[in-house]
């Protein structure tokens, strides 16, 4: 097991040293990722992740516009955070030459994102939040929230913490 997180580790220092050089991408310091991690930057999109974040194994984040990731999160295996999206509106155009829409994503400080969670274009999430696995998020989420599913419906709740 150690040398498995070396290895990633390593692989993280190489592939961060290449992503800031790009200047629309800037990772923070002791931020790492497991395997296929992608980071595309689009012309006019920017990419920042905070320090001390990790991303677990098959994250993407894709930018036309903003993507704000910040300090000490954690993100769960195949979590995608796109902050555009195609438009569809004109029947007689196919949907693939109508171009995009686009909004910025922020996410805070201290967050859990947990397995399989889809994050689009206007989300914006506090700091110290839960999104629990498997969630797609397109909407506001305040501080020390926790967000989860209950049936088929999304129900957030503020965290409980615990006595020191």
């Amino acid at each position: 097991m150690f040398l498995y997180k070396v290895k990633y580790h390593l692989l993280s220092a190489f592939f961060k040293f290449f992503y800031n050089i790009h200047r629309n991408i800037k990772i923070g310091k002791k931020t790492n990722w497991r395997k296929s991690f992608s980071l595309i930057c689009e012309k006019n999109g920017f990419i920042f992740i905070g320090n001390s974040t990790f991303f677990n194994n098959n994250c993407t984040i894709v930018s036309k516009r903003k993507v704000y990731i910040g300090d000490k999160c954690l993100f769960g295996e195949n979590v995608k955070i796109y902050d555009h999206n195609h438009k569809f509106n004109i029947k007689n155009i196919p949907i693939k030459d109508q171009g995009y829409t686009s909004s910025e994503i922020s996410i805070g400080n201290n967050c859990w994102i947990g397995n399989n969670v889809l994050i689009l274009k206007g989300a914006k999430i506090g700091n110290n939040c839960v999104i629990g696995a498997g969630l797609i998020n397109d909407f506001q989420v305040k501080d020390n929230s926790i967000v989860k599913r209950s049936g088929t419906n999304y129900v957030i709740e503020e965290i409980k913490y615990a006595e020191n």
